[in-house]
């Protein structure tokens, strides 16, 4: 007789986390195994980032891909360090591009250690997370990780070439946020599906369910980029517009305003005055409704993914994925 009983499907965000803590465990333990360098800078910096905080939603979207669709092995475990260390990469490299003061409200490893230390550090990380990808021995692991990150790649240098850009599209952001941050939730969920054996359509489906929740992600972070406190985003107010960077808010608003307003945004994003036009930017926000719609589209998003785990059979992980869907518009889960 099975004693075993399944797991409660879990019902907040605190509860999913539970659901996988020993993976998470050991997950936490191989990223500080495998961050150990003989280089005291290497590992300063690494543990800086690493050690941040972060809920890690790209490795647990891993574990609990691999767990909802059937997989018992212990291979998700370095995969999910591997996600890390290339996402914490991708990090160090963004701050310094973007000049950014703070991360996951503290002070970016490039404000500590200057810009060539940290992207020297973010190569490290590239580097080691291949070393471990090889390791595994699996080709096909190796290829999608590989495409991911050329694809990030791409998308930092698109998101760059369209700072300050006031005629940006939304498809053109569209294309940004899912290259740039979208694509790696894509290949975590992917990967699960791949350990698991599940056939290639499923695993494209898996593959839809985290590109859709990452550009959720995405743009409810860029709608609280204009109204979260530091606390609870991990910088300040307005970040993104002083940084050049055009989200789905805020071409929502050039999109609905007129005239001398319009012209005024416009010159705001242009001339890099984000800091000092802030007010006027939420102003504008507020009065076309664009935080709003912006988030609207991302709820939207968020249950078309959820849509896509009908593949996978009822459980408590795939319930979990399904949360995280729902957390990725809503923080307060």
């Amino acid at each position: 007789m099975n004693d075993v009983t399944a797991p409660t499907a879990p019902a907040n965000l605190a509860e999913v986390l539970a659901l996988v803590a020993q993976d998470r465990q050991s997950v936490d333990e191989l990223i500080r195994r495998r961050l150990a360098s003989d280089v005291v800078l290497v590992n300063q910096i690494a543990q800086h980032i690493i050690g941040g905080g972060g809920k890690r939603l790209r490795p647990l979207l891993h574990l609990l891909s691999a767990r909802a669709a059937g997989y018992s092995g212990n291979q998700h475990i370095q995969l999910a360090a591997v996600i890390e260390f290339i996402h914490t990469a991708t990090l160090l490299h963004d701050d310094v591009v973007d000049e950014s003061g703070r991360r996951r409200g503290q002070e970016t490893a490039h404000q500590i250690w200057g810009n060539a230390a940290s992207v020297l550090v973010g190569d490290f990380l590239y580097s080691r997370s291949f070393q471990m990808m090889v390791e595994l021995e699996r080709m096909e692991v190796m290829q999608i990780l590989a495409d991911t990150t050329n694809t990030i790649a791409e998308g930092e240098v698109l998101q760059l070439m369209q700072m300050g850009n006031a005629d940006l599209a939304v498809d053109d952001y569209f294309r940004v946020i899912s290259d740039k941050t979208a694509c790696l939730f894509a290949a975590s969920t992917r990967l699960g599906g791949v350990l698991a054996g599940l056939r290639a359509s499923d695993c494209d489906l898996l593959a839809d369910f985290g590109l859709l929740l990452g550009q959720a992600f995405q743009i409810a972070d860029d709608v609280l980029d204009y109204q979260a406190d530091h606390g609870t985003l991990g910088k300040n107010i307005g970040d993104d517009l002083a940084e050049g960077k055009v989200t789905l808010p805020l071409i929502l608003a050039l999109e609905r305003t007129r005239g001398a307003q319009r012209d005024r945004l416009r010159q705001i994003i242009t001339t890099g005055d984000g800091a000092g036009g802030i007010d006027e930017v939420i102003s504008a926000l507020a009065a076309t409704d664009s935080l709003n719609d912006a988030l609207a589209q991302a709820r939207k998003l968020a249950q078309r993914a959820a849509a896509k785990l009908e593949i996978l059979a009822p459980s408590a992980h795939r319930s979990a994925l399904e949360i995280l869907a729902r957390y990725a518009v809503d923080r307060s889960l």
